[in-house]
C-alpha cells in the first residue's frame, strides 16, 4: 500500500494491516494526513475545518514506530489511528478554544478523560476542528473559523457540513484524519454526519464521560465517534466507553454491563428479521419540493433495507411537537451549565457565557447563544422546569411502549428533511437553529443512543443519512443493525478529490456521480 495516494478512505483494520505487514509506517501515515490538511483545509478548496494542527504528532508516531520494531506488536487497540477531535474537547499541551474568540491561546494542562483514553489506545491526537462559539448552532458559524467564519461542506463548497461538530464532519468526511471526535447534545453529532456522508453515534448520556468537555445541556451531553464505517465507531467506542469516577453521570456503567468488543460480530451483521420502526411523520413531505430530493433517497434506502431481510413497521410517536416543546432543557439549563463550566478554569479567558455575551465576543449568527445568555441564571428559575423534568419521564415511557409493543429493534427517521443548506441562506437567515426540519433531537430529549448512517445522495450530489435509534444502553444492538444498513445501502463515498493546486475555489465542485448505489434505482424508477 503507498503512501499517501492510497489514503482515501483507510479503515483501522486496514491500517493495522499495513503496520503489521511493513506497508507503511505510522509516521509515514500521519505525514500523509499532515500533508491533505495542508493542501485540502489550509490551501486548494480551503475547507477550514481545523483550527490547531499538532506540533508533536509526528513524535508520537516515531514512539509508536519504535515500540512496534520492538516488541513486534501492535500497542494497544488504536495502535497509531489518527485522530481529529472537535474543539470542545481538552487536550493537554495543544490549544483549545470552544470554537470562541473569548479562549485567546488557552492550552489546558490536562487531558478529557476520553482524550486520555484515546492516548492510551496508541491513538494520536492529530489536531483540533472547527465548531460554532461554545457549542451553540447546528451550523457552522464561528468566531474562531479565520476570516470566513465558516466550514465549507467538501460535497459542495457552497453549503454549510453541519453543527456544531462543523470541522469534524467535514475533515473526516474529507479524509484528512482516519476517524474524529464530536460531541452531541441536541445533533451536534448526526447532523454534520449526515449531510457529510459519515456514521455519527450519539450514545446514551455518560455512557462515555463528559469530563473536561464543555457544557451545554450536562444531562444531554455526549461526546462520541464520526468515522466512515460503522466498525471504526465500534471501534472506538470500545475504547471510550466506561465509568470515570469524575463524571458521576458515568455511574450508568454498572447498569450497561458490556461483555467484549462492541465491533464483534459486525462482520457479520444482517437484517435479516430485524424490525425497524419507521417514524413515517418525520420523513420529508413528497408534495415539498426542497424536501423531496431527501424523500427520493429514503424511499430508496428502505426498500434496500427490506431487500436485505428487514421487517419494516410504520410507527407514530403522538403529539410529538409537543412531548419535544415541554422536555427542552436548553433554555432552562444551559446557562447554569455553562457558566459553571468556564467558571471553574481560571486560566481560561472565556469566564463564563455571560461574560462572552455582554462582551460581544461570538459571531454574529448565533441566536441560540443569545436565547440561552438571556435565559434563567439556574433551571429553578424557569417555573416549568419541575414540569419539563417529570415530562421527560412520561416521554420516556411512551416510547418504550412503543418499542415493547410492535417488538422493535430500532426506530428510523432521517436525520434532516432537507440536505445540508447553502451558507449563503445560513447568513440569510433562511434557515435557523429553529427553523430547519431537523429530527436529532428525539433521541437527544428521551436520552436515547442514535446514529446515523449514510443512506445515500441526492440527485445533485448531497449525501443523506438515516438516523436509527435504540432503547438506552443498547449500543451493541444498535451498531449491529447500523452495519446492517450500511451493508444494504453502501452509501458512503468521498468527495472527488479536488485539483490542489487550483488558484481559484470554484462555487460548487463537480462530481462523479457512477458509484452511487441509488442511481441505478434511480433510473428504474
Amino acid at each position: 500500500m503507498a503512501l499517501p495516494e492510497s489514503v482515501e478512505e483507510l479503515t483501522i483494520e486496514r491500517v493495522h494491516e499495513g503496520y503489521r505487514s511493513g506497508a507503511f509506517t505510522v509516521r509515514e501515515l500521519v505525514q500523509a494526513y499532515l500533508d491533505r490538511i495542508v493542501s485540502i483545509d489550509q490551501s486548494g478548496p480551503t475547507l477550514n475545518s481545523i483550527i490547531t494542527v499538532s506540533d508533536t504528532a509526528l513524535d508520537d508516531a516515531d514512539e509508536l514506530d519504535k515500540a512496534f520494531a520492538g516488541e513486534g506488536r501492535l500497542i494497544g487497540s488504536l495502535h497509531g489511528v489518527p485522530i481529529l477531535v472537535k474543539d470542545q474537547i481538552e487536550t493537554a499541551g495543544m490549544r483549545t478554544t470552544f470554537g470562541s474568540i473569548a479562549a485567546g491561546e488557552y492550552v489546558p494542562t490536562a487531558d478529557a478523560t476520553v482524550i486520555a483514553r484515546l492516548r492510551d489506545a496508541g491513538a494520536i491526537i492529530l489536531g483540533k476542528t472547527t465548531m460554532p462559539d461554545l457549542a451553540t448552532s447546528r451550523f457552522s458559524t464561528s468566531s474562531r473559523s479565520g476570516p470566513t467564519g465558516v466550514t465549507k461542506n467538501p460535497y459542495d463548497l457552497s453549503r454549510d457540513p453541519g453543527g456544531s461538530s462543523s470541522g469534524t464532519g467535514a475533515a473526516v468526511a474529507a479524509n484528512l484524519s482516519l476517524v474524529g471526535m464530536g460531541e452531541d447534545t441536541g445533533g451536534s453529532i448526526r447532523v454534520p454526519s449526515s449531510w457529510c456522508g459519515l456514521v455519527g453515534l450519539k450514545v446514551t448520556p455518560a455512557l462515555i464521560s463528559r469530563t473536561g468537555m464543555s457544557s451545554l445541556v450536562v444531562s444531554q451531553d455526549s461526546a462520541g465517534p464520526m468515522t466512515r464505517t460503522v466498525t471504526d465507531a465500534a471501534l472506538l467506542l470500545d475504547v471510550l466507553a466506561g465509568y470515570d469516577p469524575a463524571d458521576p453521570y458515568t455511574a450508568i456503567s454498572a447498569i450497561v454491563r458490556q461483555e467484549g468488543s462492541y465491533a464483534t460480530g459486525l462482520g457479520e451483521a444482517t437484517l435479516q428479521g430485524k424490525r425497524v420502526g419507521v417514524l413515517r411523520e418525520e420523513f420529508p413531505r413528497a408534495d415539498d419540493p426542497e424536501e423531496e430530493p431527501v424523500g427520493e433517497v429514503l424511499r430508496v434506502a428502505l426498500r434496500q433495507l427490506v431487500e436485505a431481510g428487514a421487517e419494516l413497521v410504520d410507527v407514530a410517536i403522538p403529539d410529538l411537537a409537543q412531548s419535544l416543546d415541554l422536555t427542552r432543557l436548553l433554555f432552562s439549563q444551559s446557562r447554569r451549565d455553562m457558566n459553571e463550566f468556564y467558571g471553574a478554569r481560571p486560566d481560561l479567558p472565556i469566564g463564563s457565557l455571560d461574560k462572552v455575551f455582554s462582551e460581544g465576543q461570538y459571531h454574529e449568527k448565533l441566536e441560540l447563544l443569545e436565547l440561552i445568555a438571556g435565559g434563567p441564571e439556574t433551571p429553578r428559575g424557569d417555573p416549568e422546569y419541575l414540569s419539563r423534568i417529570l415530562e421527560h419521564g412520561r416521554f420516556q415511557r411512551q416510547v418504550l411502549a412503543i418499542f415493547a409493543e410492535h417488538r422493535l429493534d430500532v426506530i428510523a427517521f432521517p436525520d434532516t428533511r432537507l440536505p445540508a443548506p447553502t451558507l449563503e441562506d445560513v447568513f440569510a437567515s433562511r434557515w435557523t437553529d429553529f427553523n430547519y426540519p431537523t429530527n436529532t433531537l428525539i433521541a437527544s430529549q428521551l436520552h436515547f443512543p442514535a446514529i446515523s448512517v449514510p443512506a445515500g445522495f441526492t440527485r445533485s450530489g448531497l449525501p443523506v443519512g438515516l438516523e436509527l435509534m435504540a432503547v438506552p444502553y443498547d449500543e451493541a444492538r444498535l451498531l449491529n443493525i447500523a452495519r446492517g444498513v450500511e451493508k444494504a445501502t453502501d452509501a458512503r463515498r468521498p468527495p472527488r478529490p479536488w485539483v490542489e493546486t487550483a488558484s481559484t475555489i470554484p462555487s460548487r465542485p463537480e462530481y462523479d456521480h457512477s458509484p452511487d448505489p441509488s442511481a441505478k434505482l434511480h433510473e428504474e424508477r
